[in-house]
């Protein structure tokens, strides 16, 4: 999954990372240039995370890509 938004500021790519990190999904989400890409295993937990930031007010339009199609 990646989470884009067009130019994305660091301390908002940090703050993502960070809700991410503190909710002990089993994924891995690191800050590539303009984008948070969020890597797991289960398809399940990746749709949880896209909930969790959904629900998060961040101040910013978010979009989700999968990668990851089958």
């Amino acid at each position: 999954m990646l989470f884009r938004s067009q130019g994305i500021a660091i301390e908002k790519a940090r703050e993502i990372v960070k809700v991410i990190k503190d909710s002990k999904k089993k994924v891995q989400a690191s800050i590539q240039g303009d984008c948070v890409r969020v890597a797991g295993k289960d398809r399940d937990t990746l749709q949880e995370v896209i909930a969790l930031l959904r629900s998060h007010d961040f101040g910013i339009d978010m979009q989700f890509s999968n990668y990851r199609s089958n």
